[in-house]
């Protein structure tokens, strides 16, 4: 009995379920979690600075429409630029390394040995080990261990973009529904109840997709965004005094 709940007598067994690691997630995550952010904030902030100067209901919903626009589109454009900045330098660490594996194949697998044996494998095994996963692909291997680059993290520029535009403009549409729909007179309290539960579950949701701890994320996302509309609809206040 005790060694039919064991796997052997004395040591429990364990269960076999693959573990689930979440840093192929970084790429798109990063840019879905942002996009939504800024999307929430900047046109929950523009929309409450806007109305926060006295502009009328059809004004702060031209403004918030405008902002959605304007901020999907340069999102998408940013991060098609900035990731592709990424990918041309990852592409450019990759054809050096073809040209040095073309010209001087004995010396690149002594270094590739050398990192396998730095990592902690004795020599002979080290060197066994890179004839081995030389063959199998030279170029591959020495992408992975001597660069860090690893096919399911390399940069992907029309992902980015994509995905930026998508979420911005879908976290953006949250505070200006609720402007549109809300009565004049509570128009604001909404916007701010409405984007805050919008930073908070965003804050949760990027925290359980990406592994890390959902409380502090959530508070972090909250705060900032609070602080930002304070400070807009501050400006916009002012600004609406003084015209």
């Amino acid at each position: 009995m005790a060694c039919q709940e064991y796997g052997r007598c004395g040591v429990r067994a364990t269960s076999t379920r693959p573990e689930v690691h979440l840093s192929h997630r970084s790429n798109w995550l990063r840019a879905a979690v942002l996009g939504a952010n800024d999307g929430i904030l900047s046109t929950a902030s523009l929309v409450l600075g806007v109305a926060a100067s006295g502009a009328s209901g059809t004004a702060i919903i031209t403004a918030g429409i405008a902002g959605l626009v304007a901020g999907a589109l340069s999102m998408a454009a940013g991060e098609y630029v900035s990731v592709s900045s990424q990918r041309d330098a990852e592409q450019a660490d990759i054809r050096l390394e073809e040209r040095e594996l073309r010209q001087d194949p004995a010396g690149e697998l002594r270094e590739l040995a050398g990192i396998y044996e730095r990592r902690g494998l004795a020599p002979e095994l080290a060197r066994q080990v890179a004839q081995s996963l030389s063959r199998n692909g030279a170029l591959e291997a020495h992408a992975r261990d001597e660069l860090g680059l690893d096919e399911e993290r390399l940069a992907r520029p029309f992902q980015a973009a994509w995905t930026s535009a998508l979420s911005f403009s879908s976290g953006a549409a949250l505070p200006l529904i609720a402007v549109a729909v809300a009565a004049a007179s509570v128009r604001i309290p909404v916007a701010v109840v409405v984007t805050l539960l919008a930073l908070g579950l965003l804050g949760d949701l990027g925290a359980r997709l990406g592994g890390a701890p959902r409380r502090r994320a959530t508070i972090r996302v909250v705060v900032w965004g609070a602080v930002a509309m304070a400070i807009t609809s501050g400006i916009g206040a002012l600004v609406g005094a003084v015209a």
